[in-house]
Order: C-alpha cells, then sequence, then structure tokens
C-alpha cells in the first residue's frame, strides 16, 4: 500500500497488487493508496503487476500486464487478441472454463447478498450455481451473431470502456459464418425455438447463444407453473419467445398479454404466434402501459428487462399489484438484486433460482428467478 501523501496514482502508473475476489463485470478486487483497484486479467489470489487505466477519488481501473504468481485456474487465452489493450469483448480468456462459472456463482451470490439482502442461509436455500449450457465445452463457437465495428478505416472489435477498434480477422466465440468481419448480417433471419420458428428482422432481438431460448423457456414454465384457463403477462415480450409456451399451456379458455415496445419485435412476434388468438401483443413501454391501463391482476408475470432491470417504480406497482408469481428472466445479477430487494420489501420471496452460463469468456451470465407472494 502507498503512504498518506504519496505521490498521487496516475493514469499509466504501474505498481504490484494482490487481486482478492471477484466483482461483477469481469474484475478482481485489489487495493492500493487508500482507493479500491478493479483489475481485469487476473484471478483471485494471484500477484500481479498493474497498469492504471482510469483513476477517481473512490476507484481506479487497472489491467494486470505481468503475473507476478499465478493461480491454478489460469489458462493460456485461446485468442491472440485478448488481454490488455486488446479486444474488449471477452473477460475471462485467461480462466478455465469451469473456473469461470464458479467466479459467475460467486458474482451472483454477492449481488443477492449486497443488493438484495439475502442472508447465508437465504443463499444457500437457493441453486446459485451457474449451469454450462451443452454444445460449447471450450466456451468457444457459440455466438450466433456479432456487431463488428469499423472506426477510422480499422474493422474490428472495441476495446474495453472505448470506442476505439482493435483490428481482427476472426472471433473465436462466432460460429462459422459470423466469425469475420466480412460477415454482415442477413436482412431477415430464421429462428426456432421448440416446435416454433420466427422470421426475424435484423433489428428484432433474439439470444445469441442457441441452446439459451430453450433452456430460459424450460425454467420460466417451470417456475410460474402456468395452467389451462389462466391469464398471464409477458412483459418486455420481445418476439413472443415466452408468450408462445404460455398461450399453448393457458389454451383458449386462458390470456397471455405479451408487452413490448419494439415495433419490430412485435411485428415478428404477431407473425409468429398468428395461430394462439390466446396471446394479445401490445406494442408499448411496460411502465406506460401499466399506468394507463385498468388492469385487473393476472394469475402470474413474466418478465425480461433490459440489463439495467426492471427498476424499482415497475417492481413497487406489480408488487402493490398481489400477482401470485413473478417470473423474473435477469441477464444482470445486480439489476436482479435490486428489483429482487424492491419486491421483498413489499411482501414477496425469492423462492427458486436458476443460472445458466449463456456467455462463455466473458463476465455476463443469464438467470431466472421465480418471486412469490410470502
Amino acid at each position: 500500500m502507498r503512504a498518506q501523501g504519496s505521490t498521487p496514482i496516475e493514469v499509466g502508473d504501474e505498481f504490484e497488487v494482490t487481486a482478492l475476489r471477484v466483482a461483477h463485470g469481469g474484475h478482481m478486487i485489489g487495493h492500493e493508496g487508500g482507493r479500491v483497484v478493479f483489475i481485469r486479467h487476473a484471478l483471485p489470489g494471484e500477484r500481479v503487476r498493474v497498469r492504471v487505466t482510469d483513476v477517481n477519488r473512490r476507484i481506479m481501473r487497472a489491467d494486470a500486464i505481468e503475473i507476478i504468481t499465478p493461480a491454478a485456474d489460469r489458462v493460456e487465452a485461446p485468442c491472440r487478441w485478448s488481454g490488455p489493450g486488446g479486444c474488449g469483448g471477452c473477460d475471462f480468456q485467461h480462466v478455465e472454463v469451469a473456473a469461470q462459472r464458479r467466479l459467475k456463482s460467486e458474482v451472483l451470490r454477492t449481488s443477492l447478498q449486497r443488493f438484495a439482502g439475502l442472508d447465508d442461509d437465504a443463499i444457500a436455500a437457493l441453486d446459485t450455481e451457474v449451469r454450462e449450457l451443452p454444445g460449447h465445452p471450450d466456451g468457444l463457437r457459440w455466438r450466433t451473431r456479432v456487431s463488428w465495428a469499423r472506426r477510422h478505416g480499422i474493422q474490428g472489435l472495441r476495446r474495453h470502456r472505448s470506442h476505439d477498434v482493435v483490428a481482427m480477422d476472426r472471433c473465436l466465440l462466432a460460429e462459422e459464418g459470423h466469425d469475420t468481419p466480412g460477415s454482415a448480417p442477413t436482412e431477415v433471419r430464421e429462428v426456432s425455438s421448440g416446435p416454433r420458428t420466427w422470421q426475424l428482422t435484423d433489428d428484432a432481438f433474439w439470444q445469441v447463444h442457441p441452446e439459451l431460448p430453450g433452456a430460459l423457456v424450460r425454467a420460466v414454465m417451470e417456475f410460474g407453473a402456468p395452467t389451462m384457463g389462466e391469464q398471464w403477462w409477458d412483459l418486455f415480450a420481445g418476439v413472443g419467445l415466452f408468450a408462445s409456451c404460455l398461450g399453448e399451456v393457458v389454451g383458449p379458455s386462458g390470456g397471455v398479454v405479451a408487452v413490448e415496445g419494439s415495433s419490430a419485435a412485435v411485428r415478428c412476434g404477431r407473425d409468429a404466434l398468428g395461430d394462439l388468438p390466446q396471446v394479445h401483443f401490445v406494442e408499448s413501454d411496460v411502465a406506460r402501459w401499466l399506468a394507463s391501463e385498468d388492469l385487473a391482476a393476472p394469475d402470474g408475470v413474466v418478465l425480461d428487462p433490459p440489463r439495467t432491470g426492471a427498476g424499482a417504480a415497475l417492481m413497487r406497482e406489480l408488487c402493490e399489484a398481489e400477482i401470485p408469481r413473478l417470473v423474473y428472466v435477469a441477464c444482470d445479477p445486480v439489476a436482479l438484486a435490486r428489483d429482487v430487494g424492491v419486491a421483498q420489501e413489499r411482501g414477496y420471496r425469492l423462492e427458486r433460482l436458476r443460472a445458466f452460463d449463456a456467455f462463455p469468456m466473458t463476465h455476463h451470465l443469464e438467470t431466472v428467478a421465480l418471486l412469490t407472494r410470502a
């Protein structure tokens, strides 16, 4: 540690530090000069030399540029563009694949403790293991779409926290046909989940891991346990992945309202689910729809908000409606935990949890949570 009154730390400075534990965002936590250090390209327990990339009064960010004492789970990154100053798309290429999932599980548990206030016993009662999805045991070639960047004549992928583009001729996470900068997205693509097929325009969202839609559907339907004749809402519905399965189960005597703000997604969803008249798409912002309608509470809700989460206001409104089951699909564990905390304050309990390693080599994970009225 630097002594009080020592030379201020600036971007570009280098020093040795011990990485203590994993943090959300693909970083490891260390301490230097009275500040928290968020370290990329390290592992818990490693002694590393870092180069500072960003500094403010409370924290600093740094890249591990030399590994002095390596951890047992460290491996050689398969991609030559991964690492300090390289492509920012991968956080964990230097980590053995099973160990990546253990780190993500730790982040999920820590998020629930810190932001939802769950104690050790409550955490132990939940399934917080981040599960491997089939078909890609080495963590490569799983990504069905890549957004290639171009800037100042350079084509490739962006650096971490930067608009700068790293010149690359291949991405090892992408499947064949999407792994080079020349692979442009198609205007219309066909995707499937179970027996149903969607014709998606390029501006309609679909998960990039081919096994994730099916895994999410199975978890959502298991947790929500919809039955014939029930009424459900599918909020942030996208093209209707969950609405399609809910509609099949509740049948003509039930109903599903699928609320989605994207015009492209609603058009694709209506086309694909035209044989399910019990599914009604609404093109609207979710919060605006809830506020503008005099709605009877449904039997259950599936919500799959953006990375920032549903937010406190929306969670309060859903909880005040006393909906028996809220099935929450989350791509960010901190946002999930914050929203779970709001729900717990209003009489809900986090009953079940299932997490998936839908984005190997990165810090991201996907989680399905069941909230029930206590």
